[in-house]
Parts: structure tokens; sequence; C-alpha cells
């Protein structure tokens, strides 16, 4: 009898009702809301801290690396901005857990066992590449502020150059989940690791292009630093669908 309800309860969520899955939908939105909120209103509170953060690369580039406001609304809009976007990064594990707890029940055994990792490493990843986007920001900069020759002043607006920064983290951050699409890839059966390997050259040029395209400052050095570790996170991916396919 424990053996039967056992086996009941290992089946209850992959056998849910309609109903049910959208009360627990309800249920782990309103939760990543409440978190959201809450890591919104502490980046608020934290706002000073974290622009000085975000202005760290500008003033390594110039010594007098003052923003200007130009408009008696834009000290909000810049704070609201930050608050919002810091708040949502913190939230990022909680997001993915929830979304993880309620695809769960769908997912056969084997699946489940590579959720956790593949979190994870979402999760390491994506701050791995914003750390990289602020290290590469003052070569941007630099570049940036001489391409128009040396007759322009540089005088930045807060929104815009945080708007820089912050667009350059999100693309660094999502384009180095490219091996976890690369592996969630290999493990579904879709491309195999052989013939990742035989597209190896399409994938230099692709990725070049690609980093020189979305690359938001546009300048040399930021494409490559993009470009480099995407190609080395190609070849990575090629070794683990091996190990894992095994």
């Amino acid at each position: 009898m424990s053996i039967t309800l056992t086996r009941v309860r290992h089946r209850a969520p992959d056998t849910m009702t309609v109903g049910a899955h959208l009360a627990e939908l309800r249920r782990r939105v309103l939760v990543t809301g409440a978190v959201i909120v809450v890591t919104c209103t502490v980046a608020f509170v934290g706002y000073p801290l974290i622009l000085h953060w975000l202005q760290a690369p500008y003033c390594r580039v110039s010594p007098r690396c003052a923003l200007y406001v130009t408009g008696p609304l834009d000290g909000l809009s810049l704070r609201i901005h930050v608050a919002t976007y810091a708040g949502l990064f913190l939230a990022s594990p909680v997001i993915l857990w929830q979304t993880w707890r309620f695809v769960t029940p769908g997912l056969h055994r084997r699946e489940k066992r590579y959720v956790v990792p593949f979190v994870a490493a979402s999760i390491v990843l994506f701050a791995a590449g914003a750390a990289l986007a602020l290290v590469s920001l003052p070569h941007a900069l630099r570049f940036l502020g001489s391409v128009g020759g040396p007759t322009l002043r540089q005088i930045y607006d807060p929104n815009k150059y945080v708007g820089l920064v912050t667009a350059l983290m999100a693309v660094f951050g999502l384009t180095f989940e490219f091996p976890v699409v690369l592996v969630a890839l290999e493990l579904a059966g879709i491309v195999s690791a052989s013939r990742l390997a035989s597209w190896r050259r399409w994938a230099l040029v692709l990725i070049v292009t690609g980093a020189a395209v979305i690359t938001p400052s546009g300048d040399p050095f930021s494409m490559l630093a993009l470009a480099a570790p995407l190609y080395v996170f190609y070849e990575v991916s090629i070794l683990i669908g091996k190990v894992l396919r095994r």
C-alpha cells in the first residue's frame, strides 16, 4: 500500500489538470514578482553604490568622470532604470528557480538531472559575460571618444551612459549563454558533437560577424573580447557533448 501511494505521489505532478497548472503558474508568478519588488527596492536604496560601480570604467578613462543631467526628472529616471536593471539581475536566480520548479513536472527523470547544472551554469556564465563587458568598457569609451576627432569634448548624459553600459552587459551576458544552448541541443539530439566539429570554420565566421553586429559600442576591442570566448565556448560545447552522449 505504501509503495502504491509513493508511486501515485511521484506521478501526481505529471497528471496535473489545467486548473492545477494555472494555479501553480499563478503561485510561481506571485513569488517571482514579490522577489523582484524586494530586489528592486534594495537596488533603489543602494543606487549610489551601484552608480559608482557602473561609473568606474568611465573614471578609468577620464579623471573628470562627471555625468551631467539636462532635465529636472533625469536623476529620478536614472535611479528608477538602474534600480530596475539591478533588481532583475539580483532576482535572476529566483526567476530561473521558479521557472525550473514550474516545468519540472513535465520533465523525465533523466532530463531533471541536468536542470540544476544548466540553471547554475546560466547564472555563472551571464555574470561572467557582464563582468567581461565592464572590463572591455574603458577600451570602448576610448574608441568612441576618439573616433569623432580631437576637437570634441565629451560630456556624458547619465541615462545614455548607463544605457550603453547595461546594453553591453546584457549582450555579453546573453551571448555567454551560447554553450548552454549548444549543449542542450546536443542532449536533445538536434545536433551532434561531430556535426558541430564539422561546422568549425563557418561557426568562426558567424561568431565574428555576429559579435561585430551585436556589440553596442561598435569598437574592435569589445568585438574581439566577445568573439574570442564565444569560439572557445563552441569548442568546449563539442567536448561536453561528446562526454554526455557516451
